[in-house]
């Protein structure tokens, strides 16, 4: 399916770089702090990740960049979640897909389908940090199917945005 969707590529010099971090980054605090009224809301519907697809997808890797490195750490910071144990894990997936999300979106701008795999693998490979960094297989499967809802939320979600005029 053909789409007009163009993907920016914000260069580091541009104030709208900074600004659309900054707003996605704001996101990535508020949609955390709502799912975690839901019991195990933060490892079934992984909110963190949602406003760093975004911004990578529509806006490229630079504020893809900025939201998967601040997003964690600010979050870490001001709430305690995620915790300073898994913090690495979690950078480490949030700067997997901000890459895979704004290298799709040049190749296949606008596709539900690239979404879909882009966050499938980020999941998968950062499953595999998270195992190479101490945790077991276990614990990796388990948290890989409590956060299914949270992939298929996203897959939808930021396809949603990402299509919207007004993203």
């Amino acid at each position: 399916m053909k789409t007009s969707l163009k993907p920016y590529a914000l260069s580091w010099q541009e104030m709208r770089t900074y600004r659309m971090a900054a707003l996605l980054i704001g996101g990535n605090l508020i949609l955390p702090q709502l799912c975690h009224l839901i019991p195990q809301g933060g490892l079934m519907l992984l909110p963190i990740y949602f406003f760093t697809l975004v911004g990578a997808y529509r806006f490229g890797w630079k504020v893809g960049l900025l939201c998967a490195v601040f997003s964690p750490l600010l979050n870490s910071l001001l709430f305690g979640m995620p915790s300073p144990e898994v913090l690495p894990v979690l950078l480490i997936k949030s700067l997997l897909l901000a890459g895979a999300a704004s290298w799709a979106a040049v190749r296949r701008p606008g596709s539900l389908v690239s979404l879909i795999v882009v966050i499938a693998l980020c999941q998968v490979a950062g499953g595999l940090f998270e195992w190479l960094l101490g945790g077991t297989p276990g614990t990796v499967a388990r948290n890989l199917g409590i956060g299914i809802p949270g992939i298929l939320l996203q897959c939808l979600g930021a396809w949603l945005l990402v299509r919207s005029r007004k993203a």
